[in-house]
């Protein structure tokens, strides 16, 4: 057999998959928070309230609150842009919209957010204490396609259930107090605290969140030693 025959009779082998890198931390952070204009669009609706609530009256505050929500949702779907956002944000003023509505009361437009943020709390603290950090999930789900290797590694699952703890210490506080503006009356102190209390807080449980699962990831594993 000739050297070219030798090498067409050799099986073909596809070269070796690499995993596919992860996002950079940016390109993560953006997509989660989607971006400046998705910062800023789900504050707006808020921000109308509180200043409508101010000026005029609790009704014509949940109208101009909804009317920018619907239409920020209707130009990204004009625009063919991704509506998660816009839909999340006008779900969550809806609720509250309608049911500080019904009430009369203007600290009801609150009122969801902060059972919501209750209810996520204790739900993390929960889930990493029967060693199922619900920060783990969640990456699995948004950044790793729906992988689940980090089951399987002990410090992942560690770095994971600590994060959980954080995610969940944080969430109760800051709607800690909330909770405590809205028992004691104060509805526009309750919205800026809704604003402030609101994306800047999660920005920086994100960020914290990518930097230290990215950092123990590319942590090199120990080489055996010769002869081992």
């Amino acid at each position: 057999m000739t050297t070219g025959q030798h090498r067409a009779a050799q099986p073909e082998t596809d070269p070796p998959e690499e995993d596919e890198p992860l996002p950079t931390i940016a390109e993560q952070m953006a997509d989660q928070l989607g971006g400046w204009r998705g910062l800023v669009e789900s504050s707006i609706p808020v921000v109308v309230f509180v200043l409508a609530n101010i000026i005029s009256d609790l009704r014509p505050a949940v109208i101009a609150s909804m009317g920018v929500a619907l239409l920020i949702a209707v130009l990204r779907l004009a625009q063919r842009r991704p509506i998660r956002h816009a839909v999340n944000g006008l779900f969550g003023v809806g609720i509250g919209a309608a049911i500080a509505w019904r009430t009369g009361d203007e600290r009801d437009f609150y009122l969801p957010g902060i059972l919501y943020g209750i209810g996520y709390g204790i739900a993390l603290l929960i889930s990493a204490a029967v060693r199922q950090p619900l920060v783990g999930w969640i990456w699995s789900v948004l950044v790793a396609k729906g992988r689940s290797e980090w089951r399987a590694d002990p410090k992942l699952v560690r770095t994971f259930t600590r994060l959980t703890v954080l995610w969940g210490v944080v969430w109760l506080a800051k709607v800690g107090v909330q909770a405590g503006l809205y028992l004691a009356h104060q509805d526009t102190a309750l919205g800026v605290a809704r604003l402030a209390l609101g994306y800047p807080p999660y920005a920086l449980l994100l960020l914290i969140t990518v930097w230290t699962v990215r950092r123990v990831t590319r942590e090199p594993q120990p080489t055996p030693l010769p002869g081992a």
